[in-house]
């Protein structure tokens, strides 16, 4: 009988480690998914990986491409009790598998004898040319496995532009030009000035697709993932679009405090976001920009992208500012008048980092790109006393959002006062950082 349970889609990141260095209250968590359409619709699924080490498990249940929400199940002895799963999931989401399953008896009902049931996410417009861009720097074995996931791709117009940015040798050209050979819906741009900015810029310049996707290159895309893009891009009005990140690995505190931290890896409701009817109910709205998504995930009109004059090259990792060029072009988006639709079905699985100084720096740089983008929109006086008037809120639910991870995990107070300091640190320098960024972003060649 095939399982229900589908591991997350890489193989490098399926594979657990035993970890023995974690606080006595804390337990390791397997990631995974569970899907929840009828076994005669159901695709065969790899082998789970080993449970030993696991105490409990978290599922994104999902029908089909579609994401319905997350489940924690226990997992004595290392198994998954798929009936009690079952039950679970009926439980927290039988309206939704209900009217899931409705529609597909109705497609099944319409759709001629053999011709197989496709989730409504697969059957994107073809003639819609979409570039994925994914900009590197020295990680070769890393993108590796990216490209890997990435020629899994069925989205039919598609092309995979590999940026290697300001690289030191020619190990990330080797391993693209090798995938290449096997898919010639790959290519290959060098961009020699340093900074993500700055690769994605020539992203914007190099793309032929009318649309152009960034993912990183430690994540693991789903198949229909460009599928699902592509079609929330549903009106004109839509300049971007951006997914669900869930978190890939669970094995340590570091993973799980960063898991617990941000907001862009739970939500499995679609959302548009715009200045006028589509307004969140938030005095920070809209830069809160973090509610968008992350550009781990999304995707944007390629013209809409040129037209605003690419990204701030004085944000983003490789500059003293570390960040923040994701949540600059989501609120550029939504002031020149574009919406942003949120999609959960657009999915890629994140790898957080998983010690506790990489993670530091990591909690440093989310400051300095927060308070850097937010340093450029108070220096626009379009934007600024808008800002100023909600900076008291402002710091009230960064204080409420810091106390309430440190208290949702019961072994946090190990880990959090180190982290929460880092990034507080980094919120400090961001302004001045940004400053010195600008006057250092690198001359444009040809």
């Amino acid at each position: 009988m095939t399982s229900h349970v589908h591991p997350v889609p890489r193989p490098d990141i399926t594979q657990k480690r035993a970890v023995t260095t974690n606080p006595k209250h804390f337990s390791p968590t397997w990631c995974g998914q569970w899907e929840a359409s009828d076994s005669t619709l159901r695709e065969a699924v790899e082998p789970i990986s080993d449970l030993a080490h696991y105490d409990r498990a978290r599922l994104l249940v999902r029908f089909h491409a579609e994401p319905l929400g997350f489940l924690e199940v226990a997992t004595p002895g290392g198994v998954l009790d798929e009936a009690a799963i079952a039950a679970r999931a009926q439980k927290e989401f039988g309206e939704l598998i209900r009217r899931h399953r409705e529609r597909d008896s109705e497609l099944l009902g319409n759709a001629p004898v053999g011709d197989p049931v496709t989730p409504t996410c697969a059957r994107s417009t073809a003639e819609t040319s979409v570039t994925v861009g994914v900009c590197t720097r020295n990680r070769p074995e890393t993108l590796r496995a990216c490209l890997i996931d990435l020629q899994r791709l069925v989205y039919p117009s598609l092309e995979i532009l590999v940026v290697d940015n300001a690289p030191s040798d020619d190990s990330t050209m080797e391993v693209v030009l090798s995938a290449q050979a096997a898919d010639p819906r790959i290519r290959y741009v060098r961009e020699p000035r340093p900074g993500l900015s700055c690769a994605r810029n020539r992203a914007v310049a190099e793309a032929k697709g009318t649309l152009l996707a960034f993912t990183d290159d430690d994540v693991a895309v789903d198949p229909l993932w460009v599928d699902s893009l592509v079609d929330a891009f549903v009106s004109d009005d839509i300049w971007c679009v951006t997914g669900l990140v869930p978190t890939a690995i669970l094995d340590g505190v570091a993973e799980a405090y960063f898991d617990a931290r941000v907001n862009w890896g739970d939500r499995c409701e679609s959302r548009r976001y715009d200045l006028d009817s589509s307004r969140v109910a938030d005095a920070l709205y809209p830069f809160s920009a973090g509610l968008f998504g992350t550009g781990a995930n999304f995707a944007c009109r390629t013209n809409v992208l040129r037209e605003l004059g690419g990204f701030d090259e004085a944000l983003g990792a490789g500059t003293l500012t570390a960040g923040g060029e994701d949540l600059d072009i989501f609120v550029r988006v939504l002031f020149g008048g574009g919406a942003i639709q949120y999609e959960p079905s657009a999915i890629v699985w994140h790898k957080h980092r998983a010690d506790l100084e990489n993670l530091a720096q990591q909690m440093y740089a989310h400051g300095t790109g927060m308070s850097a983008f937010l340093s450029k929109q108070l220096a626009d006086p379009k934007h600024r006393w808008a800002l100023l008037s909600r900076v008291p809120i402002g710091v009230r639910k960064l204080a409420v959002a810091m106390r309430s991870t440190t208290s949702s995990l019961e072994w946090a107070d190990e880990v959090a006062p180190v982290l929460l300091r880092k990034e507080l640190r980094g919120m400090a320098a961001g302004p001045l950082l940004y400053r010195r960024a600008r006057r250092r972003i690198p001359a444009r060649r040809g």
